[in-house]
């Protein structure tokens, strides 16, 4: 497992180099055949300037199907690997994308094969792997959900948290505004001006109020640029807003507040735009139903399984809003997404992949 980890981080899989995604999943693939044998079926989904999506399905022993996403892409850009190779130290693995989330890809594949040598009944195995969940998955958004919508379970193989599978996740917006105002100089004529600048900091204040700690509601403005000199009223100012919500009923409050947005001076004109990229991940009946599933199953090992709810969405968010079963944090124990401290912990590798197959037979 850990020659097909070092194979899978050393090619470089940023979100938006399409050269290195498509190779990247052409590796990937030759690992699921060398591993699992020719696919009973496969599609390859062209992604467009993004990394593509490909599902392959491998028939099972016992009727219906359960799917496993996994994404192959990653937020570091090609060449981080020359400063950061993969490397396993005191038993830790670390590289750029091990942690989030190439650990966990190569732990369904091996989930498979265990199955298999284990001679245990399983549903069909349908993977789904793409290259844009890091961007979120503008390509592979309506592939993961017609691919979810009849499976009897969809296991997402994002990383754990500190070993708790994820029941629960937010939502994410993902929005700009910005403000047009009048230039003049600050100096000769300040009166004239009507700075842009000025009103996106009353905007700014608004948005940050519109947050709802009791709600789970977060709101982020984490960029913020214009104007053209310090002694000129600035015409044109713009920030990025990132948006978290629990409940799906925050959805409609925060697109009115965006709606309302407005400066005191009326020579300023306020406009927005962006979009919801993720629905929340809320825990409804059918995914309660498998985890508890896989309470047992753990509890089978000896080991205590729990919950997480979590700020950060990933495509288990697409497949829950449908209504569907799923459960998330199927992948590695270990820490730093998205930092330089990225790592998993070897040891419990085959425990969580054990986990996966233990889930899957009980499918059956």
């Amino acid at each position: 497992m850990l020659d097909d980890l070092k194979a899978v981080v050393e090619l470089e899989t940023h979100s938006y180099d399409k050269a290195m995604l498509v190779k990247g999943l052409r590796e990937i693939r030759a690992r699921a055949v060398a591993r699992l044998g020719t696919p009973d079926d496969e599609i390859l989904h062209e992604g467009g300037q993004h990394g593509d999506i490909l599902e392959l399905t491998y028939q099972g022993t016992a009727p219906g199907t359960v799917l496993m996403l996994c994404h192959y892409d990653t937020v570091w850009p090609t060449g981080t690997l020359r400063s950061w190779p993969f490397a396993v130290v005191d038993d830790k693995a670390t590289g750029p994308g091990v942690f989030d989330m190439k650990t966990g890809l190569v732990q369904s594949i091996w989930a498979l094969r265990g199955l298999r040598e284990l001679g245990l009944p399983h549903p069909s195995v349908r993977y789904l792997f793409n290259g844009d969940e890091e961007i979120g998955s503008p390509a592979s958004r309506e592939h993961i959900e017609e691919a979810g919508i009849d499976a009897l379970a969809t296991l997402v193989f994002e990383a754990s948290m500190d070993g708790a599978v994820k029941t629960a996740r937010k939502g994410v917006g993902l929005f700009n505004v910005s403000a047009m105002g009048v230039e003049a100089h600050a100096g000769l004529d300040p009166y004239a001006g009507a700075s842009a600048i000025h009103a996106l900091a009353e905007v700014v204040t608004t948005l940050a109020a519109a947050g709802s700690p009791e709600r789970g509601t977060t709101v982020n403005v984490g960029l913020i640029g214009g104007g053209t000199g310090r002694n000129v009223a600035a015409g044109r100012a713009t920030c990025g807003v990132d948006v978290r919500v629990s409940d799906p009923a925050e959805m409609e409050r925060i697109d009115e507040v965006f709606a309302r947005l407005r400066a005191s001076d009326p020579r300023v004109s306020i406009s927005s735009t962006g979009e919801w990229n993720r629905p929340p991940m809320t825990p409804n009946p059918a995914s309660q139903r498998l985890f508890k599933e896989a309470q047992e199953v753990a509890a089978g090992f000896g080991w205590l399984l729990d919950e997480a709810a979590v700020g950060g969405a990933s495509d288990g968010n697409f497949v829950s809003a449908l209504g569907r079963p799923v459960l998330d944090g199927m992948g590695a124990i270990g820490d730093g997404a998205h930092a330089r401290h990225e790592h998993v912990l070897v040891e419990h590798i085959p425990e969580r992949t054990a986990l996966a197959i233990g889930l899957v037979s009980a499918l059956a």
